[in-house]
């Protein structure tokens, strides 16, 4: 049974682009995609609606996330439509809406990398079912990457900071700490760029274990150290105020 409250979830996180020339269908499909998806745009043929996807990207610098189209139209057909699409975004997702007397063009789309038709006339079931499918897989893919690239650091081109598994990574390698320096690192980390007081730093590292100017030995050691273990560090010294780390230009 379809999950309607999971597809409302799918569908305002999803940007689609359906194009078909068929007035009647394209009025009935758009109401229908509409109720689904927060942002959908609108293409009567092939060349308005590739206008209509390299505008989207100029305005917003990232792609429809979802194509609908039909094959057989005016000015630009489907085909057309999505090679010219596949060289600007050869990732695109695209659902192709295709009649039963089209079959000559299968071929050509399975070769050009389509694996997901829709049948016409259009089951709405069918079409439902397909489209929490589909929206499904993109929503994962999507959110799962920003996920991902939100728990990493960027220190420099090949170093990074785990934040969530607390890790150094250099090389795809994952560097050994001790327990001080990762300590450290998780502090300065914390909010990169930040500079951080002396006092900070070593209430945090020893809290009060050591008198004054013994802890702020053991932490010009320890930086001194960690400088040496992972030379791409950047942790800035300012002017004897406390520490912060640099990071690389993203």
């Amino acid at each position: 049974m379809l999950d309607y409250v999971l597809l409302e979830k799918y569908g305002k996180k999803i940007s689609v682009l359906f194009v078909e020339d068929d007035d009647s269908l394209r009025k009935e499909m758009s109401f229908l995609l509409g109720d689904i998806f927060e942002y959908i745009d609108i293409s009567a043929d092939g060349e308005e609606g590739f206008n209509k996807y390299t505008n989207y990207y100029k305005e917003n610098l990232s792609y429809y996330d979802l194509i609908i189209t039909d094959i057989q139209m005016p000015n630009m057909n489907g085909i057309n439509l999505i090679k010219n699409i596949y060289k600007l975004n050869p990732k695109q997702k695209v659902l192709v809406l295709s009649a039963h007397n089209e079959s000559d063009y299968l071929l050509e789309l399975v070769n050009i990398g389509i694996a997901q038709f829709i049948l016409k006339p259009v089951d709405y079931d069918n079409f439902l079912e397909v489209i929490f499918k589909v929206s499904k897989n993109i929503y994962e893919k999507k959110y799962k990457k920003e996920s991902k690239n939100n728990s990493f650091v960027k220190l420099t081109e090949d170093l990074f900071w785990n934040k969530e598994l607390k890790q150094l990574i250099f090389k795809n390698q994952i560097l050994k700490l001790t327990k001080k320096e990762f300590l450290l690192l998780d502090l300065l980390l914390k909010y990169p760029e930040k500079v951080y007081t002396n006092e900070e730093i070593i209430n945090f590292l020893w809290s009060g274990e050591l008198n004054l100017d013994v802890q702020i030995s053991n932490l010009k050691n320890l930086i001194s150290r960690l400088r040496k273990k992972v030379p791409d560090l950047d942790i800035k010294n300012n002017y004897g105020f406390g520490y912060s780390i640099k990071l690389t230009s993203v």
